[in-house]
Protein backbone atom coordinates (compact mmCIF):
# COMPACT_ATOMS: atom_id res chain seq x y z
CA UNK A 1 0.00 0.00 0.00
CA UNK A 2 2.73 2.44 1.00
CA UNK A 3 4.84 1.71 -2.09
CA UNK A 4 1.79 1.96 -4.39
CA UNK A 5 0.83 5.34 -2.96
CA UNK A 6 4.35 6.76 -3.21
CA UNK A 7 4.62 5.61 -6.83
CA UNK A 8 1.19 7.08 -7.57
CA UNK A 9 2.28 10.40 -6.06
CA UNK A 10 5.48 10.45 -8.15
CA UNK A 11 3.64 9.65 -11.38
CA UNK A 12 0.97 12.24 -10.64
CA UNK A 13 3.65 14.93 -10.26
CA UNK A 14 5.25 13.84 -13.55
CA UNK A 15 1.84 13.92 -15.20
CA UNK A 16 1.20 17.48 -14.05
CA UNK A 17 4.62 18.57 -15.34
CA UNK A 18 3.98 16.90 -18.70
CA UNK A 19 0.58 18.59 -19.00
CA UNK A 20 2.31 21.92 -18.40
CA UNK A 21 4.75 21.07 -21.22
CA UNK A 22 1.82 20.20 -23.48
CA UNK A 23 0.24 23.56 -22.76
CA UNK A 24 3.54 25.37 -23.45
CA UNK A 25 3.99 23.41 -26.69
CA UNK A 26 0.45 24.26 -27.75
CA UNK A 27 1.00 28.01 -27.48
CA UNK A 28 4.47 28.09 -29.05
CA UNK A 29 4.85 27.80 -32.81
CA UNK A 30 8.56 27.05 -32.31
CA UNK A 31 7.86 23.61 -30.80
CA UNK A 32 8.16 20.87 -33.49
CA UNK A 33 5.22 18.55 -34.10
CA UNK A 34 7.42 15.59 -33.16
CA UNK A 35 7.83 17.03 -29.66
CA UNK A 36 4.08 17.47 -29.31
CA UNK A 37 3.54 13.85 -30.35
CA UNK A 38 6.15 12.69 -27.85
CA UNK A 39 4.42 14.60 -25.04
CA UNK A 40 1.05 13.13 -26.04
CA UNK A 41 2.49 9.57 -25.97
CA UNK A 42 4.08 10.22 -22.58
CA UNK A 43 0.80 11.51 -21.15
CA UNK A 44 -1.14 8.48 -22.42
CA UNK A 45 1.40 6.13 -20.84
CA UNK A 46 1.42 8.00 -17.51
CA UNK A 47 -2.37 8.09 -17.33
CA UNK A 48 -2.63 4.34 -17.96
CA UNK A 49 -0.07 3.70 -15.22
CA UNK A 50 -1.85 6.05 -12.79
CA UNK A 51 -5.18 4.33 -13.42
CA UNK A 52 -3.59 0.91 -12.85
CA UNK A 53 -1.93 2.01 -9.61
CA UNK A 54 -5.24 3.44 -8.36
CA UNK A 55 -6.96 0.12 -9.04
CA UNK A 56 -4.25 -1.83 -7.22
CA UNK A 57 -4.32 0.54 -4.24
CA UNK A 58 -8.10 0.27 -4.01
CA UNK A 59 -7.81 -3.53 -4.04
CA UNK A 60 -5.42 -3.33 -1.09
CA UNK A 61 -7.83 -1.07 0.80
CA UNK A 62 -10.91 -3.19 0.12
CA UNK A 63 -9.08 -6.36 1.18
CA UNK A 64 -8.31 -4.89 4.62
CA UNK A 65 -11.28 -4.29 6.94
CA UNK A 66 -9.61 -1.49 8.90
CA UNK A 67 -8.25 0.34 5.86
CA UNK A 68 -11.64 0.09 4.16
CA UNK A 69 -13.36 1.53 7.24
CA UNK A 70 -10.90 4.42 7.36
CA UNK A 71 -11.19 5.04 3.62
CA UNK A 72 -14.97 5.35 3.90
CA UNK A 73 -14.58 7.82 6.75
CA UNK A 74 -12.04 9.87 4.80
CA UNK A 75 -14.35 10.04 1.78
CA UNK A 76 -17.01 11.63 3.99
CA UNK A 77 -14.79 14.71 4.37
CA UNK A 78 -15.30 17.35 1.64
CA UNK A 79 -12.15 17.80 -0.41
CA UNK A 80 -10.89 14.23 -0.06
CA UNK A 81 -11.33 12.05 -3.14
CA UNK A 82 -10.14 8.54 -3.90
CA UNK A 83 -6.55 9.54 -4.69
CA UNK A 84 -6.20 11.78 -1.65
CA UNK A 85 -7.65 9.02 0.54
CA UNK A 86 -5.10 6.52 -0.84
CA UNK A 87 -2.22 8.89 -0.16
CA UNK A 88 -3.42 9.78 3.34
CA UNK A 89 -4.02 6.18 4.35
CA UNK A 90 -0.63 5.07 3.06
CA UNK A 91 1.16 7.65 5.23
CA UNK A 92 -1.06 7.37 8.32
CA UNK A 93 -0.75 3.58 8.42
CA UNK A 94 2.95 4.09 9.25
CA UNK A 95 2.00 5.69 12.58
CA UNK A 96 1.90 3.45 15.67
CA UNK A 97 -1.67 3.15 17.00
CA UNK A 98 -0.82 4.68 20.40
CA UNK A 99 0.06 8.14 19.00
CA UNK A 100 -2.11 11.07 20.07
CA UNK A 101 -3.35 13.88 17.84
CA UNK A 102 -0.45 16.20 18.71
CA UNK A 103 1.97 13.51 17.58
CA UNK A 104 0.00 13.14 14.33
CA UNK A 105 0.31 16.88 13.71
CA UNK A 106 4.05 16.85 14.52
CA UNK A 107 4.53 13.81 12.28
CA UNK A 108 3.00 15.76 9.40
CA UNK A 109 5.19 18.79 10.14
CA UNK A 110 2.10 20.95 10.67
CA UNK A 111 2.89 21.94 14.25
CA UNK A 112 3.45 25.71 14.58
CA UNK A 113 6.92 26.98 15.50
CA UNK A 114 8.08 30.50 16.29
CA UNK A 115 10.89 32.05 14.27
CA UNK A 116 12.74 35.35 14.41
CA UNK A 117 14.69 36.85 11.53
CA UNK A 118 17.87 38.92 11.72
CA UNK A 119 18.16 41.10 14.77
CA UNK A 120 14.41 41.56 15.10
CA UNK A 121 12.97 40.44 18.42
CA UNK A 122 9.54 40.10 16.88
CA UNK A 123 8.78 36.45 16.21
CA UNK A 124 6.42 35.04 13.62
CA UNK A 125 4.84 31.62 13.47
CA UNK A 126 5.06 29.08 10.67
CA UNK A 127 4.68 25.34 10.42
CA UNK A 128 7.76 23.35 11.34
CA UNK A 129 7.90 21.25 8.12
CA UNK A 130 9.88 18.74 10.19
CA UNK A 131 8.03 15.54 9.47
CA UNK A 132 6.41 13.53 6.72
CA UNK A 133 6.28 15.76 3.65
CA UNK A 134 4.21 13.19 1.74
CA UNK A 135 1.45 13.39 4.36
CA UNK A 136 1.64 17.18 4.41
CA UNK A 137 1.32 17.39 0.63
CA UNK A 138 -1.56 14.90 0.67
CA UNK A 139 -3.47 17.28 2.96
CA UNK A 140 -2.90 20.54 1.10
CA UNK A 141 -5.00 19.94 -2.01
CA UNK A 142 -8.00 18.73 0.06
CA UNK A 143 -7.50 21.78 2.28
CA UNK A 144 -7.64 24.09 -0.75
CA UNK A 145 -10.85 22.43 -1.95
CA UNK A 146 -12.38 22.51 1.54
CA UNK A 147 -11.64 26.24 1.87
CA UNK A 148 -13.88 26.79 -1.15
CA UNK A 149 -16.68 24.30 -0.64
CA UNK A 150 -16.94 23.22 3.03
CA UNK A 151 -18.72 25.98 5.01
CA UNK A 152 -17.06 25.36 8.39
CA UNK A 153 -13.51 25.11 7.09
CA UNK A 154 -14.14 28.04 4.76
CA UNK A 155 -15.35 30.01 7.79
CA UNK A 156 -12.24 29.04 9.74
CA UNK A 157 -10.00 30.05 6.82
CA UNK A 158 -11.73 33.43 6.43
CA UNK A 159 -11.52 34.01 10.18
CA UNK A 160 -7.74 33.54 10.07
CA UNK A 161 -7.40 35.90 7.10
CA UNK A 162 -9.41 38.54 8.97
CA UNK A 163 -6.99 38.18 11.89
CA UNK A 164 -4.12 39.06 9.56
CA UNK A 165 -2.78 35.62 8.72
CA UNK A 166 -1.20 35.15 5.31
CA UNK A 167 -3.06 32.86 2.90
CA UNK A 168 -0.37 30.18 3.15
CA UNK A 169 -0.50 30.27 6.96
CA UNK A 170 -4.29 30.04 6.94
CA UNK A 171 -4.20 27.13 4.50
CA UNK A 172 -1.70 25.30 6.71
CA UNK A 173 -4.02 25.81 9.67
CA UNK A 174 -6.92 24.34 7.67
CA UNK A 175 -4.78 21.31 6.79
CA UNK A 176 -3.99 20.91 10.50
CA UNK A 177 -7.70 21.15 11.35
CA UNK A 178 -8.45 18.46 8.80
CA UNK A 179 -5.80 16.17 10.29
CA UNK A 180 -7.27 16.77 13.77
CA UNK A 181 -10.69 15.85 12.37
CA UNK A 182 -9.36 12.70 10.70
CA UNK A 183 -7.82 11.60 13.99
CA UNK A 184 -11.16 12.07 15.76
CA UNK A 185 -13.12 10.35 12.98
CA UNK A 186 -10.88 7.28 13.08
CA UNK A 187 -10.99 7.04 16.86
CA UNK A 188 -14.76 7.56 17.19
CA UNK A 189 -15.65 5.75 13.93
CA UNK A 190 -17.79 8.73 12.91
CA UNK A 191 -18.20 10.45 9.57
CA UNK A 192 -17.11 14.02 9.07
CA UNK A 193 -19.08 16.69 10.90
CA UNK A 194 -17.96 20.23 10.10
CA UNK A 195 -19.66 21.66 13.18
CA UNK A 196 -17.22 19.71 15.35
CA UNK A 197 -14.28 21.22 13.50
CA UNK A 198 -15.24 24.90 13.63
CA UNK A 199 -18.43 26.48 14.94
CA UNK A 200 -19.68 29.14 12.56
CA UNK A 201 -20.65 32.42 14.23
CA UNK A 202 -24.37 32.84 14.79
CA UNK A 203 -25.78 35.60 12.56
CA UNK A 204 -26.89 38.64 14.47
CA UNK A 205 -30.69 39.02 14.74
CA UNK A 206 -31.83 42.45 13.66
CA UNK A 207 -34.96 43.79 15.37
CA UNK A 208 -36.83 45.57 12.61
CA UNK A 209 -39.01 47.37 15.17
CA UNK A 210 -36.09 48.75 17.17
Amino acid sequence: MWALARRLEALTHLNVAEKNRRHAAGVSAAIPASVRRSIARSLRFQEREIAELRREAMKCIQADVELHRQQQLLRSMPGIGDVSAIQLLAELVLLPPDRDVRQWVAYAGLDPREYSSGTSVRKHTRISKIGNGHLRRALFLPAMVACRFEPHLRGFYQHLLERGKAKRQALSAVARKMLDAIYGMFRANQRYDGARVYALPTPAIVDEFA
